[in-house]
């Protein structure tokens, strides 16, 4: 895949807003939030930041993915949660609170956790044997100034300029989701002979990666004791990922397109997926709420 513009200037910027509309959705009363329901959030984080990068990596093993793409899919497992999750959490009756407190936290600890984890997984895929490189403090610096930093700066607009702010959430929030596909539509248009070959080489590994979690975070939450509301946003924080916080790290960071490669299947993935997953899940809640009538 071809390293330009799209990866120097477009993506950085956009993630940049893309967490800027995070920052000014959310109060300072989500971080109470936060206390309002400890197990879930823990069940949520667990789920999130260990158990889905640990799955990407045992799939990167079983299906022999080549190097590159291997550390690739370990990159997309460890960016979780952002806008799209909350929106699917919206749209098919979750906790919303719950998603929006989950995206908070791992927008905060994430510019910390992927420089160290997809480093060690470049050290352990491709061993020293590589032009590329994650300098791990430089990269959470980075990380900080285009995550957290417009996540301060939507919250400090919507506690300064209420009025426009929300008006400007209502463009971002569906911003977000427009940018992505934007994005993957030109890096499909600039990589179009090649298409096939990348979703033959990731598409399995990412299609497996994105069914089981979301199906593993719905189950986690179950088994913890969670409300049915709670299991979904659980679900879709772990299944739905920010698939242009995972570009950004892969094409712009690192600066290897190759890695890009399962953000890019994934992102598409998760989009059909995760409206599957939403309607079963509904429709076994409907059936519930009937039964138990």
């Amino acid at each position: 895949m071809q390293a330009d513009v799209l990866t120097k200037v477009i993506l950085p910027l956009s993630l940049f807003l893309i967490m800027f509309g995070i920052g000014i959705s959310l109060r300072l009363s989500d971080f109470k939030n936060i206390f309002r329901f400890p197990k879930a959030v823990i069940v949520g984080l667990m789920g999130q930041l260990i158990l889905l990068p640990l799955i990407a990596f045992v799939l990167a093993l079983v299906f022999k993915l080549p190097a590159e793409l291997a550390v690739g899919l370990i990159i997309i497992s460890l960016a979780p949660g952002g806008a799209t999750s909350n929106m699917f959490t919206y749209l098919y009756k979750g906790d919303v609170s719950l998603s929006v407190s989950l995206t908070l936290l791992t927008s905060l600890v994430t510019p910390f956790t992927i420089p160290l984890l997809a480093s060690l997984s470049m050290l352990y895929f491709m061993e020293s044997n590589t032009e590329f490189e994650l300098p791990v403090v430089k990269t959470i610096v980075q990380l900080l100034v285009i995550t957290v930093i417009p996540i301060a700066l939507g919250m400090f607009a919507l506690s300064s300029f209420p009025i426009a702010a929300k008006k400007i959430e209502n463009v971002l929030k569906w911003f977000s989701i427009f940018f992505l596909f934007l994005i993957i539509a030109l890096i499909i248009m600039k990589n179009s002979a090649n298409m096939a070959s990348f979703f033959a080489q990731a598409g399995a590994a990412t299609v497996v990666l994105n069914l089981v979690v979301l199906t593993l975070g719905y189950q986690l939450a179950h088994w913890a004791k969670l409300d049915g509301k709670q299991s979904t946003a659980i679900g879709f924080e772990i299944g739905i990922q920010n698939g242009t916080l995972a570009l950004v790290v892969a094409g712009t960071l690192i600066g290897n397109n190759t890695m890009m490669i399962p953000a890019v299947t994934y992102s598409i993935i998760m989009f059909f997926t995760g409206a599957l997953f939403g309607w079963l899940i509904n429709k076994k809640n409907n059936i519930e709420q009937t039964e138990a009538c």
